[in-house]
């Protein structure tokens, strides 16, 4: 059983981050930031997916306008509620401004917005509206003296620089912070949250930022997040990734479901296929994945906290014995294949019915 790490508890909009709650899912939009009906979209998209916050660049003051267009939307369309932080560098006005239009967190690194007023005004504004800021630390934000110190920017460059980020707000009596210290490479990316872990209380977002690909990105990903996730280090997670946002949301939870940290799940256990195999088993694995998803939204939409383990077995030899843990499931045969529960053989299906009888299983546990 994994042991999380004791977090101050953030509130970032209605999604409660640290203290023990649930690790929340984030993404970014790519969505033209001069299309609105693009942005409102791609909210919703995400949402049903299951994001609980995301994140939009203010690179100006029209941007900022769409915070409370979006505001707006979400009191009287559930579709649009949804929590919303402003990725903000270096002009803290559009900070100020992003709080005066209803923004539920920023995320700037203090020390590239200027002088110490500047920094206390966006502090001052944000404590006033109990607005949280996120800290966001990675290798191309290094204070020069830290860098200048350490010659790169090693997992003690990266941690000194988030603790110095910290004080900055501290010391204008703000400490509704969250930490985020990223990095493309995927050790020195653990190695530093290992570090900061020690160093603070504060709440940590985690992710390997500038991950590549689906597919790399994916993998260093789930060995970045999931290696810290497993250490109890972790309150919030994106999964960066050249790709669409809904992808990330979608790969974020199985990283979460993988290590049993998702509580609203569905998880799939399929066996390696091998010369025993008499049937298409992966493609009755997929089928089987792609149907769960509107399941598995309507799990989340009601808020149940619902744990079922289906097992796809290529035969009778990886069928009730090795799969014995999982709910329900079916073991592949010539004609026909094995429907078992809790390991126990129930009856014989046929192969064309395999997904259905699953499927059917699935909605009486979650009786939607």
């Amino acid at each position: 059983m994994i042991t999380r790490r004791k977090t101050k508890e953030i509130a970032v909009g209605d999604i409660k981050i640290g203290g023990g709650n649930k690790i929340s899912v984030q993404s970014m939009l790519n969505a033209n930031q001069d299309n609105f009906d693009k942005i409102k979209n791609k909210i919703i998209e995400l949402k049903q997916a299951g994001c609980d916050i995301v994140r939009m660049a203010i690179v100006d003051f029209e941007h900022v306008k769409y915070i409370a267009k979006l505001k707006e939307l979400a009191a009287i369309d559930k579709n649009y509620d949804i929590a919303l932080v402003a990725d903000i560098h270096f002009n803290y006005k559009l900070a100020l401004e992003s709080a005066h239009a209803g923004i539920d967190k920023i995320r700037i690194n203090p020390g590239n917005i200027g002088s110490g007023d500047k920094v206390k005004s966006v502090a001052d504004i944000c404590k006033a509206k109990k607005i949280p800021i996120r800290i966001g630390v990675n290798g191309g934000s290094l204070e020069s003296q830290i860098l200048k110190k350490y010659g790169s920017p090693t997992p003690e460059a990266l941690a000194e620089s988030a603790i110095y980020n910290i004080k900055l707000l501290e010391k204008y009596d703000f400490t509704d912070i969250i930490v985020a210290v990223k990095s493309s490479d995927v050790d020195k990316m653990i190695q530093a949250n290992l570090i900061l872990a020690e160093m603070c209380e504060y709440p940590l977002h985690i992710g390997v930022t500038e991950a590549g690909t689906a597919h790399m990105g994916l993998i260093k990903n789930s060995i970045g997040i999931g290696s810290l996730l497993q250490r109890g280090i972790g309150d919030t997670i994106r999964v960066s990734l050249t790709a669409d946002p809904v992808t990330e949301v979608y790969e974020g939870i199985s990283i979460l479901k993988s290590l049993g940290l998702y509580g609203k799940s569905i998880e799939i256990i399929s066996c390696p296929t091998c010369g025993r195999c008499k049937t298409d088993t992966i493609s009755i694995a997929n089928e089987l994945e792609k149907r769960l998803i509107p399941i598995e939204k309507k799990i989340r939409e009601n808020k149940k906290d619902i744990k079922i383990k289906i097992a796809v077995m290529g035969c009778v030899v990886n069928g009730p014995g090795e799969a014995r843990e999982a709910d329900f499931g079916i073991a592949g045969g010539t004609e026909k294949f094995l429907f078992f529960k809790n390991g126990e053989p129930v009856e014989k299906i046929p192969k064309n019915k395999a997904v259905d009888v699953l499927l059917e299983e699935t909605e009486k546990i979650v009786n939607l």
